[in-house]
């Protein structure tokens, strides 16, 4: 639907009727049988398409060495290794293939080289999706409470409001508001111990990645790293952070507590968006209420099961209309706080 409800009648509709009027049984028999079977050679040919990509990027600034080319081939590279990560993101649903060493092979080719620890981030994003819309467990992008809000220091304020765009590596190191734990650590209250040396693996990888990268700058110098590195990974971060802020984070989507919250409900309380011609560039990513729902299926298929569920969903479906940067401008502005009490709440603009 698109998001010109009125916040308060929204409540209103959830407050009267706690239960959804289909399950997610009702969903899944409306979607094709093939969309949740995922195809290794269909997988692997966009793994490959984006390394190659990647690769010919990397000539054509290597060839030209040129400033004036270097804005717009970080731009174009950096949104490469966002599709690179949405490929590794599949791996990590397990969406990739049936295969799990595949997908863990995948993963890590996919993650590693844009620092990632492929196993850490795919343990905690596990318990983002199992704890959607749920401000008290969910993972990442949950609102903070009023008055947590106003205990907030300004550095604070201004590290969550005003640079949430560069917000993922420090993610990585220090989870979300009210949570702790690095996601390089296999101590980290994020994890189980039966998946130590998961974590360890993944670690190691981005270690190497990161001597990879250090022994080019020995070699070529500081300003190479830059230019063929930094610069493209900082692009990569705020590709990242955006998408998944406009995903998780605008004032019609209603937030969970205790009883009131449970996984169908909670995997509604997220938004599509259209990026245009990005769309196919970074994998359909945008078709974000199906992914949630049905985590496990393939980025190909999010499209066709988007249809198939939107007829039942009527005005659960949640799709804004506006251009991405308005809705950014507009939930930048309007999203700080929920209120201490209740259930459903919504995203209230800073005082």
């Amino acid at each position: 639907m698109q998001l010109n409800v009125n916040p308060t009648q929204l409540e209103e509709q959830f407050a009267r009727k706690k239960e959804l009027p289909f399950t997610l049984a009702d969903l899944r028999n409306a979607i094709p049988a093939y969309c949740f079977e995922p195809s290794t050679s269909k997988s692997l040919f966009y793994f490959f398409l984006d390394i190659s990509i990647i690769a010919g990027l990397y000539a054509i600034a290597y060839t030209l060495d040129s400033w004036w080319f270097y804005p717009i081939f970080w731009v174009m590279q950096a949104t490469m290794f966002w599709a690179l990560f949405v490929v590794g993101h599949d791996c990590g649903h397990g969406s990739f293939s049936k295969y799990k060493w595949l997908n863990n092979l995948i993963g890590h080719l996919s993650h590693s080289p844009i620092l990632v620890p492929y196993h850490g981030w795919r343990i905690s994003h596990r318990t983002h999706h199992a704890n959607t819309g749920n401000i008290d467990t969910d993972e990442s992008w949950y609102p903070v409470s009023e008055s947590y809000y106003n205990q907030m220091s300004p550095i604070e304020k201004f590290m969550r409001y005003k640079l949430f765009l560069l917000a993922y590596p420090l993610y990585l190191f220090k989870r979300s508001p009210g949570k702790t734990g690095s996601h390089f650590n296999p101590s980290s209250s994020l994890f189980k111990p039966s998946e130590k040396w998961d974590v360890i693996t993944s670690t190691i990888c981005c270690s190497l990645m990161i001597v990879f990268l250090g022994l080019l700058t020995f070699k070529f110098g500081f300003l190479f790293l830059v230019k063929f590195y930094l610069m493209p990974y900082l692009g990569f971060v705020v590709w990242l952070d955006l998408v998944t802020f406009l995903h998780h984070t605008v004032d019609e989507i209603p937030w969970y507590r205790g009883d009131d919250w449970y996984f169908l409900k909670g995997a509604l309380s997220t938004i599509d968006h259209d990026y245009g011609f990005i769309n196919n560039i970074h994998h359909n990513i945008g078709t974000h209420v199906a992914h949630h729902i049905f985590l496990n299926m393939p980025h190909y298929h999010l499209l066709t099961a988007t249809e198939a569920i939107k007829p039942i969903l009527g005005e659960y479906y949640h799709k804004s209309e506006e251009p991405v940067w308005k809705t950014l401008f507009k939930s930048a502005k309007g999203c700080h706080y929920v209120a201490d009490q209740g259930s459903p709440v919504y995203q209230q603009p800073e005082k």
